[in-house]
Order: C-alpha cells, then sequence, then structure tokens
C-alpha cells in the first residue's frame, strides 16, 4: 500500500492508494489474455455486475480478443455501509437471453459470497451452458460460502475499498486506482 495520500483531502476522509493504476492495467491485460485463450472458440457472454464492476468490465472486455456480447445485471446488497447486509437483491435484469451462452461473470469484488450465490442462482434459471466468475478482488478471509472464483485479479485483506468502481456511499467509483480510506488518521473497514 502506497503511504502518500491520492487526490488529496476529500471532505473529513483521505484517500490512500491500494492497488495503483498501473498494477491495475497489467492485471486487467493479464486477465484478458487468459479470457481470451479460456473462450477461443465459444460464445462468450460478459455479465457485468452494475454499479461496481462498470469500469473493470468495460476495460476487461477490451482486453478480451474474441467476439462477445455485453449485458448487465445491477444486484444490491451494501446500501450505504461498508458490510453487505447478506441480503441480495436483483435490481435490474438482463436485456438479453444467455440461453446456451457461455457466461463470465464480472465483479468488482467477492467476499461473503452471498450476493454471488444470489446472482448465480438467478443466472442458472436462464439456462446458460456454462458460468465462470471473474473478479477485480477477492476477500478470501470473509467467505462463508463454498463459490470457485475462475478469475481473480487480486486477493486483499479484509479492508474496504474504493475506487475503480467501488464506492463509498455512492462516492469515489471515479478514482483511478483502488484504494482505502482514511478517517482520523485511522483506515476505516
Amino acid at each position: 500500500m502506497q503511504s502518500e495520500p491520492a487526490r488529496g483531502r476529500i471532505s473529513e476522509e483521505e484517500v490512500e492508494v491500494y492497488i495503483s493504476e498501473e498494477e491495475i492495467r497489467k492485471k486487467v491485460a493479464e486477465l484478458g489474455a487468459m479470457i481470451t485463450r479460456d473462450y477461443e472458440g465459444k460464445d462468450l457472454f460478459v455479465v457485468a455486475v452494475l454499479r461496481g464492476a462498470i469500469f473493470f468490465a468495460v476495460d476487461l472486455v477490451r482486453a478480451i480478443d474474441l467476439p462477445l456480447v455485453l449485458d448487465f445485471v445491477q444486484i444490491s446488497s451494501y446500501g450505504d455501509s461498508t458490510e453487505s447486509n447478506g441480503r441480495a437483491k436483483i435490481t435490474r435484469e438482463l436485456d438479453l437471453s444467455i440461453k446456451d451462452k457461455d457466461v463470465l461473470v464480472v465483479e468488482d469484488i467477492v467476499d461473503t459470497r452471498h450476493t454471488l450465490f444470489n446472482l448465480l442462482s438467478f443466472l442458472r434459471s436462464k439456462f446458460p451452458r456454462s458460468i465462470r466468475i471473474c473478479t477485480l478482488l477477492n476477500k478470501r478471509e470473509r467467505a462463508e460460502r463454498e463459490i470457485p472464483l475462475d478469475y481473480v485479479g487480486f486477493s486483499i485483506e479484509n479492508l474496504f475499498v474504493i475506487g475503480y468502481g467501488l464506492d463509498y456511499a455512492q462516492r469515489y467509483r471515479n478514482l483511478p486506482f483502488v484504494g482505502v480510506l482514511r478517517k482520523g488518521g485511522e483506515i476505516v473497514r
């Protein structure tokens, strides 16, 4: 983690770089190359989870050198909190059919896996050929369900992170890096 604050002070909170823009760029390119290799000759359908995964999903699909279809679902489990409430609710369904498609779910962060479990149940009810999961961030120590992740950008400790699509009360999504918040000198967890 870099110690200097990024973009200065934002109200009473200070943002600190945790994963740099360059590290993210390199990892997205690696994941794109792996996915390109693994999905060669398949009918790739990318399902990005709004809102948090939008930045990652856009960069990732540009790094995948294959024809693909991109659609979005929105699922909510955080509200304005720093922890998932465990009750996932689908607030936007797919526009396109995934029946008989090879689906790649793109998530920003996976922690308890309750939200992911609910999302996978929803997607399986649409009869895809296959479903794999790609997440930018994995908080393995928070896992409460065993759901395998096929592509993981970074495994991180149990910190509340923001930036690159991740938010705190809908703010900070536009930061080009993944950061942590400090309030009164302490990292927000």
